[in-house]
């Protein structure tokens, strides 16, 4: 039975509400044209610490190719948000496709060659996904409602994410799996709080309601609390293969990062097909 180190648990609590911060209130001061240059800068930040985070717990072979595509990536894809006269993620997705394409690249030239390249290739799939997701937030702030929905949803998934990580400290029971320090009750504590806090949102918020905030809040709420317990699951498997653990700092930023990049193209996708249209 792994133990629950409180301390530890409250201290990623923090980590995630801070960023959840950031992407809340970078929202809101991302305006037209070149004014939402500022938001692209917090968004970057985010991703870069999200695309080290990865590639040091993860340790794929060739970790400097890894991350060097995912900054590259980011970069490229944050720019693909803000330039373009229409809102659209068809450039980002073109971003998306070179980043992985110049991976392969990156990995095949290395004098190593093949050796552990579909492992690379993999851990460079994941972080060229991962932000692609966060810059689809900078799209968000160009549709109608989006910059509401943004505000809604990260409320709800660092309430979540706070929420679910202070009751493992608190009480962490009961325990999923005995290699993984989390408890079922916070999980599912957090994203009812996630999704009652984005409903209550949702009744002060102009052109919002309490059922669309409770929507976009219980998509983001549950994509974060999965994806941080997902990261648990991941290196409690790589323990139990008899790999070496990650470093320590790494992987316990890896869940609350993870738990906002996938709850970002959620986000984006049920605010397109639910609040878009009704313009």
């Amino acid at each position: 039975m792994v133990p629950v180190r409180r301390l530890l648990s409250l201290g990623v609590a923090g980590f995630a509400g801070l960023l959840g911060a950031a992407l809340i209130f970078g929202a809101q001061s991302a305006g037209v044209g070149p004014a939402r240059i500022p938001y692209a800068v917090v968004i970057f930040g985010i991703q870069a610490l999200f695309v080290l985070a990865w590639t040091v717990a993860v340790r794929p072979p060739a970790p400097r190719v890894v991350a060097t595509v995912g900054i590259l990536t980011a970069i490229l894809a944050d720019v693909a948000a803000v330039l373009p006269k229409q809102a659209s993620v068809a450039p980002i997705g073109y971003v998306a496709a070179a980043g992985f394409v110049a991976g392969v690249i990156g990995q095949l030239s290395r004098r190593a060659g093949r050796v552990r390249a579909t492992e690379s290739l993999g851990a460079t799939l994941v972080i060229v996904v991962g932000v692609i997701s966060f810059a689809l937030l900078i799209v968000l702030t160009r549709l109608y409602l989006g910059t509401q929905a943004i505000v809604v949803s990260m409320s709800a998934v660092a309430v979540s994410l706070v929420v679910a990580r202070v009751a493992d400290a608190i009480a962490p029971y009961p325990r999923l799996a005995p290699q993984v320090p989390r408890g079922a009750g916070g999980i599912v504590v957090g994203a009812m709080c996630g999704t009652f806090t984005a409903a209550i949102l949702g009744s002060f918020i102009v052109e919002f309601s309490p059922q669309r905030g409770a929507m976009v809040g219980l998509v983001a709420a549950i994509a974060a609390v999965l994806a941080d317990l997902a990261v648990g699951y991941v290196e409690a498997g790589r323990q139990l293969a008899g790999e070496p653990g990650s470093l320590w700092l790494a992987r316990h930023l890896q869940g609350p990062l993870g738990g906002y990049a996938l709850a970002a193209p959620a986000v984006y996708v049920i605010s397109v097909i639910f609040l878009v249209p009704n313009l």
